[in-house]
């Protein structure tokens, strides 16, 4: 995934202004090809999407554009914009933070805060270098002093609007938010401080707990990869009616569907004769083609378990 974003934020004594556009790209491929593709489309030598997707095909390089990325928020009384870039090690973020007379950009990799900058009254760009350098350009070109804030949510989309007709780095979808809060100079920076570290500890639950989920989830598919579908399960130890109680052999082990152990390997669990079958103590339990049985006479077998290797 690469860092193609485009948001611009304005921050006055009347309230905070942020517009962000909606397109992710990302693409596979030749490292020496994606660098070559990217140097192409952070010059600006590529102009329109058609232009990339011909220069993507042409190196080989697999993509996919989308045009429904959140990168602006409201926050509490703030309003908060990042851009990141995914590796498959880590997140770099790069967050702006924004209220009434105040703005925090925070720098993180992970959930970690490696930089930080703030401010009172600006107006702010984040981008890649064709979008920095047009929008820094288009905005002198457009802006007017003492203008309301929907007249600056009006001319930044007049700016994304002319960039994107310029770099396929950013599409024609957009989010405009506005927020008029009261807070003086010193207010808003200490409301920002205290928001921010708020933020980034959440920030960090999330990732935490996403980490755990990753790591169930990988664990559910190891265990549903061992799976058995052809092969010995155990031997009948004792029969009630159409009832039979099954050890397991020692390299099977018994699931719930939700994949809790129920029953370790060499443990005993229960099955079900199908209406009509027979069986006797000591016969063996396979499954073949798929289906649970006795071996001797091929009877069908029922349970509500997931059967498994170790």
């Amino acid at each position: 995934m690469i860092n193609i974003s485009l948001i611009i934020a304005y921050i006055g004594n009347k309230g905070s202004v942020m517009v962000g556009d909606k397109r992710k790209i990302a693409f596979f491929g030749e490292k020496t090809d994606r660098e070559k593709l990217e140097e192409e489309l952070y010059s600006g030598i590529l102009k329109t999407d058609t232009e990339f997707i011909n220069k993507a095909k042409e190196l080989n390089i697999s993509y996919k554009i989308t045009e429904d990325a959140i990168k602006i928020k409201n926050l509490e009384n703030a309003l908060v914009g990042e851009v990141s870039t995914r590796t498959t090690a880590e997140t770099k973020r790069k967050r702006i933070y924004a209220t009434t007379n105040a703005y925090k950009i925070v720098e993180l990799l992970g959930s970690e805060i490696v930089s930080s900058d703030s401010g009172k009254g600006s107006i702010i760009v984040f981008g890649n270098k064709i979008t920095k350098s047009l929008a820094n350009e288009y905005i002198n070109e457009f802006w007017k002093s003492k203008v309301s804030l929907r007249f600056v949510g009006d001319i930044f989309l007049k700016v994304f609007e002319k960039i994107a007709n310029e770099t396929p780095t950013i599409g024609k979808e957009y989010d405009v938010l506005i927020q008029q809060t009261k807070y003086a100079p010193n207010e808003a920076m200490s409301y920002l401080n205290n928001l921010v570290e708020r933020d980034i500890k959440l920030l960090d639950k999330f990732r935490e707990k996403l980490k755990v989920d990753l790591s169930e989830t990988n664990k559910k598919i190891q265990l549903a990869s061992k799976i058995i579908y052809e092969g010995k399960i155990g031997k009948v130890s004792n029969i009630e009616s159409n009832m039979l109680q099954v050890t397991l052999n020692p390299d099977v082990q018994a699931f719930d569907s939700e994949w809790k152990l129920l029953v370790n390997p060499g443990g005993k669990t229960i099955m079900f004769l199908s209406d009509g079958a027979t069986g006797k103590i000591g016969d063996e339990v396979i499954i073949e083609n798929e289906n649970l049985c006795l071996k001797n006479n091929k009877a069908s077998l029922s349970c509500d378990i997931i059967l498994s290797k170790i």
